[in-house]
């Protein structure tokens, strides 16, 4: 099985950076090894579990590729490193798959993970190793490694004053996955990987194609893995990476920074439009998707007042001050126009 999936991994374009990491051993050992040239290392896991992370046939009709998981596992690791500010370098990966599990099915997970790689421009990432296993069900555990130009952007940074930013999404994955959970929802025209490298034939009317870019964005996210470094250049005191939902993981660098994130709905009102379609659909408003909604893996960051925005990041709120006296014991780690949210966000173990 190795000797058809190792050849698609060593295919990989060889235009790693000057930055970039010496590849001592790649595939095929038991561990790889690489000589970082001083810099400093970031490394992060995750793991997609079939039936909590994904399904193999949704209730739309749609049967996931294995390209889509593979693709989904890498994008979900390489914002992890992205959000501490760093250049993605080397994925490591284990699969464990019931032994029915076709040879095929695991070579166009291979080429998932190479497209993203290529696709989201990790131009000095590559996959360098891991391991086969049996299991019951399908799941894929990557260990990222990457590394920064300066010094790593931690949750805990932010300071009263400063912006609070958004690079990349938010709610489109959230959307595509009501929809792919939705029995009325045609999957017909989902583009392919293929498709979201490059400009694709137009579906056959605007708001079945929207819909079909949204079910997409979940099963292949985007996130914007340049900004990372960029927002560290400019200055960010503290980043994360929105994977369980705006609200809820502000909260999280809220309470790590000991401020509380004052969110600006009229600045986040733009990022409904292109949910709309969805929401008429299921009977949803666009709004909840994009403050609870999570996949996407845009990248929440706090800058001082005066640093320059980098393209296509924009202002959503600023970080207040949060009071330790009794008075203001309460207070909540996130506002929304003042108010405290109804919901959170996705909840691992929230039940």
């Amino acid at each position: 099985m190795l000797r058809r999936i190792l050849p698609i991994f060593a295919a990989q374009p060889a235009g790693r950076s000057q930055e970039g990491p010496r590849v001592v051993e790649g595939p095929g050992d038991d561990a790889a090894v690489y000589d970082l040239a001083g810099r400093l290392a970031v490394l992060s896991t995750d793991t997609q579990t079939q039936g909590e992370d994904h399904l193999l046939r949704w209730p739309c009709g749609h049967r996931t590729r294995g390209a889509e998981l593979g693709w989904k596992s890498a994008a979900q690791n390489l914002a992890d490193l992205a959000a501490m500010g760093a250049d993605p370098l080397s994925l490591v990966i284990s699969l464990s798959f019931p032994g029915t599990t076709a040879v095929d099915f695991l070579e166009d997970m291979a080429r998932g993970y190479v497209a993203a790689i290529r696709t989201l421009g990790a131009d000095a990432c590559s996959v360098d190793g891991g391991d086969l296993g049996g299991a019951g069900e399908l799941s894929a555990t990557v260990a990222a490694l990457g590394a920064c130009r300066g010094m790593p952007v931690r949750r805990d940074g932010a300071r009263p004053g400063d912006v609070v930013v958004l690079a990349g999404t938010l709610g489109r994955a959230a959307a595509g996955l009501d929809l792919l959970l939705h029995e009325d929802f045609d999957p017909g025209d989902i583009p392919t990987e293929e498709d979201t490298a490059h400009a694709r034939p137009g579906a056959r009317d605007a708001d079945r194609r929207a819909l079909a870019d949204l079910a997409a964005t979940q099963l292949r996210p985007c996130p914007p893995l340049g900004a990372g470094p960029a927002l560290a250049g400019a200055g960010a005191r503290a980043m994360i990476d929105v994977s369980d939902g705006l609200v809820r993981d502000a909260g999280r660098l809220a309470r790590a920074s000991g401020v509380q994130v004052r969110l600006d709905s009229p600045a986040l009102s733009g990022l409904r439009a292109d949910l709309e379609p969805a929401g008429r659909l299921l009977g949803r408003d666009p709004m909840d998707w994009v403050l609870t909604g999570g996949e996407d893996h845009g990248l929440l960051a706090c800058l001082p007042p005066q640093a320059p925005l980098p393209p296509g990041v924009r202002a959503i709120g600023s970080c207040r001050k949060n009071h330790s006296d009794e008075e203001h014991r309460d207070d909540p780690p996130v506002t929304l126009d003042g108010g405290v949210p109804e919901h959170l966000g996705w909840d691992h173990f929230g039940g």
